[in-house]
């Protein structure tokens, strides 16, 4: 019999195997923006004492076995190791791998952790589960939202027979976009424009701008398109509003209709928004801990002002509907787990770079707290997601957080050097289809 004290060592995902390549390395950063000065033993004590700390995941480290694969090793944790206090004002905290960084001349708390480690939706559900409503019931965790994530999974009202005749649909457009992936990844490729960018940009030096929705403002002119989501909202902002910029940057050179193609990412999980901690541990609910979201590829196209705001919503609800239907996200993530496992991360890790190399931004969407939280006490004003750079010269996190939506825009700025214009755009796009919607 084996040794009953020597633990069992977990491999590293093939997405996560993914995340430590060079060309695709990523650290997603949380921040947390406090009403009052940050406490730093309060806060010290909070994490030490976390949820964070007990999850086998963030308390191992990562090792190669005698074949060169990369195994998670339980270790023991000090936290005091990993929290990082910064005294001065910051324009930069620093890379000091995966750490907290407390700014205290900014009352902000910035979470650095390894995308290996796990995706917005795991991250955020274990943030929640360690902060604390900030309202009446102070002990109590904010309550999971959702806001409308891509699924296929058909309702239980629906007939078998539309079952079957969607899983036939979806497969027939499903192979379309195996097409049009393989095209993406070998030559195809945006027309370059004032945004684009290309091979070697995620080494550039980056600025950041902040875009700030309410979230009832999406709901208005969500209700104002039939059946529309709040992820079709989202869309439509992005394509009025990169039209906004492009015309200021490029007004006379850019054809009206030009495709500008982006790379969204959606939750595979079977539930929408945010998990129960307990069921992503457990694995047996389909919501596994990790990594689970695939890859859609979403075209917007150039328009000229004056278009109707609604019809931007409009396009890209038509556009989501398509891919709702297709099995484009799950392959996706089912081909970049097969060429990880079978070839290695050098081909999946070339196809990625490529699929980046050859669209214009990259978007994701995480849902977070409904009600506002604290940590260690301390109200949070403001919650933000953000990832390190790749090939794009422009990608963009949204996250919800208490009613306020906050997308994070981070640009290279030599190509972009004023993304606060870009955000302003976006803005602008959700107030004039807001204004339309409450005339309809």
């Amino acid at each position: 019999m084996g040794n009953p004290e020597v633990e069992i060592e977990e491999p590293l995902s093939p997405l996560g195997r993914l995340f430590l390549t060079p060309e695709m390395h990523q650290i997603v950063h949380c921040i947390m923006g406090c009403e009052n000065p940050i406490n730093v033993a309060a806060v010290t004590s909070e994490i030490a004492n976390s949820v964070m700390v007990r999850l086998p995941r963030f308390s191992s480290l990562l090792v190669l076995d005698s074949h060169g694969r990369e195994h998670w090793r339980k270790t023991q944790v000090d936290v005091r190791r990993h929290v990082v206090v910064v005294e001065e004002p910051v324009s930069d905290a620093g890379d000091d791998g995966e750490a907290v960084h407390l700014l205290k001349a900014h009352n902000c708390i910035v979470f650095r952790i390894h995308h290996a480690l796990g995706d917005g939706i795991s991250l955020m559900s274990m943030l929640q589960e360690w902060c604390r409503r900030a309202d009446h019931e102070p002990d109590r965790r904010s309550s999971m939202g959702s806001m409308g994530t891509y699924s296929n999974s058909s309702s239980n009202w629906e007939k078998r027979w539309t079952q079957l005749w969607k899983v036939v649909v979806g497969m027939l457009m499903g192979l379309g976009f195996i097409m049009e992936f393989v095209l993406r990844a070998l030559w195809v490729k945006d027309k370059t424009t004032a945004v684009s960018g290309g091979a070697g940009v995620e080494l550039w030096p980056r600025k950041l701008a902040t875009a700030k929705f309410w979230l009832d403002d999406m709901k208005a002119v969500k209700k104002a398109v039939t059946n529309a989501t709040i992820n079709d909202v989202l869309f439509g902002v992005i394509s009025s509003g990169l039209s906004r910029y492009l015309d200021l940057r490029s007004p006379k050179a850019l054809q009206d209709g030009v495709q500008i193609t982006g790379v969204a990412m959606v939750n595979l999980r079977k539930q929408s928004g945010l998990q129960e901690l307990s069921d992503m541990l457990g694995g047996n609910s389909g919501n596994r801990w990790g990594n689970k979201f695939g890859m859609l590829l979403v075209p917007f196209y150039y328009r000229r002002g004056g278009a109707n705001p609604l019809q931007y919503v409009k396009i890209a609800k038509e556009m989501m509907d398509q891919k709702k239907q297709s099995l484009e996200a799950h392959f996706s993530y089912n081909m970049q787990k097969l060429l990880m496992s079978y070839f290695g991360p050098q081909v999946a890790t070339r196809l990625n770079y490529r699929i980046v190399c050859n669209t214009t931004f990259l978007i994701s969407n995480v849902i977070g707290p409904k009600e506002e939280i604290t940590i260690a006490g301390n109200p949070v004003k403001y919650l933000r997601l953000n990832n390190t750079s790749l090939a794009h010269a422009i990608t963009m996190h949204m996250l919800s957080y208490a009613g306020r939506v906050d997308m994070q825009i981070l640009v290279a700025k030599d190509i972009i050097p004023d993304p606060q214009v870009l955000a302003k755009c976006f803005e602008d796009a959700l107030h004039q289809m807001k204004e339309a919607a409450n005339k309809e």
